[in-house]
């Protein structure tokens, strides 16, 4: 999957190409970037490939500002002969903490993450299209996804939201956010639930946001709640069971304080007879990575982690209604034809 483009000025042809666009955090996105000279030669100062996301401003300024989070440089200086070709095999770590853009099986508008090169031949410097990158969750963020829409949440908004959260030992100049509808089980207390997942080699950390919405006026008493699970035995949880069972001790410390509460870690347990909580075969609407024995999926270099300290409340800003589409359609900018350099 890729296309070509002409940098103009250059007579230079850059085609990319991911053979699989679909990935998960801590793995490597493999493809490969072709370049064909024009009538005269060429120099390439550099070739750059960066991971870019869709993200809206915290100050309110723009709607979305395409923000790049990860850049790797693919190749030094090199020049290219008359009308010769030359492809170069690239592959790019994916930051842990890359927000994830499949949800139970559905890709939205309004979430994007796309992979761009950056060609430089003097004196021009070409940024090129933009080639989706499908990111799917790892087994814990799949398995609370899941088991809150098993528990009976309604998805109402997803979007990357520019900042840093307190206390957390956060990497990217963003953070993601999905927004539910509290189910009919939780109601009371609280209205609206945010979820936000911060990946590092070792597990996740998971930060539900608890908020009760009063009247138009937007008005309310926003807590956040704080949990921890490990990469190793996520896929064996009983979900159902571990969301629940955080739910209830978030609604307990939204009803008693509204304070931040530092949450509890979770340890992996046997699978129950409930069994893992799944996305059903009618939403599973886009492929998923292939295999770990496959070169898209290789994992990358760990990244440097800390310890996370503690978080303080927050309130949620109004949700913007979802569109979805299907894993192919459009770019990051919207609903036109994806494509990429």
């Amino acid at each position: 999957m890729g296309f070509g483009r002409l940098l103009p000025g250059a007579g230079l042809t850059v085609r990319t190409v991911l053979p699989n666009p679909s990935t998960r955090p801590g793995l490597t996105l493999p493809g490969r970037v072709t370049l064909v000279a024009g009538r005269s030669p060429a120099t390439v100062e550099q070739l750059a490939l960066s991971l870019v996301g869709r993200v809206e401003p915290a100050d309110g300024s723009a709607e979305y500002v395409l923000t790049e989070f990860h850049r790797v440089l693919a190749s030094g200086a090199f020049v290219l002969a008359a009308d010769e070709r030359r492809g170069l095999d690239v592959r790019v770590p994916v930051p842990w903490e890359t927000p994830v853009t499949v949800i139970n099986g559905h890709v939205y508008l309004n979430l994007r993450v796309a992979l761009r090169a950056e060609v430089a031949v003097s004196p021009l410097l070409d940024r090129g299209d933009l080639r989706p990158v499908y990111v799917h969750p790892l087994p814990a963020q799949e398995g609370v996804l899941a088991a809150l829409a098993e528990l009976g949440f309604q998805l109402r908004q997803v979007g990357l939201l520019a900042g840093r959260l307190p206390g957390v030992d956060q990497r990217l100049p963003f953070h993601q956010r999905i927004g539910f509808w509290v189910a009919p089980l939780y109601g009371g207390p609280f209205n609206e639930l945010e979820v936000t997942f911060l990946a590092d080699p070792s597990g996740v950390e998971v930060i539900f946001t608890l908020d009760r919405r009063i009247a138009i006026a937007g008005a309310g008493h926003a807590s956040i709640s704080r949990f921890r699970v490990g990469h190793t035995g996520a896929a064996d949880l009983d979900w159902l069971n571990v969301v629940d069972g955080w739910l209830r001790y978030a609604v307990a410390r939204h009803t008693a304080t509204g304070t931040a509460a530092a949450g509890y870690p979770v340890r992996a347990a046997p699978r129950r007879s409930g069994g893992r909580v799944r996305p059903s075969a009618r939403e599973q609407t886009h492929p998923g990575p292939s295999g770990t024995d496959t070169p898209d999926s290789s994992p990358s270099a760990p990244e440097p982690q800390g310890p996370a300290g503690p978080s303080t409340p927050g309130g949620t800003d109004p949700g913007r209604g979802l569109r979805q589409t299907s894993g192919g359609e459009g770019g990051i900018g919207g609903g036109g034809g994806g494509s990429g350099t």
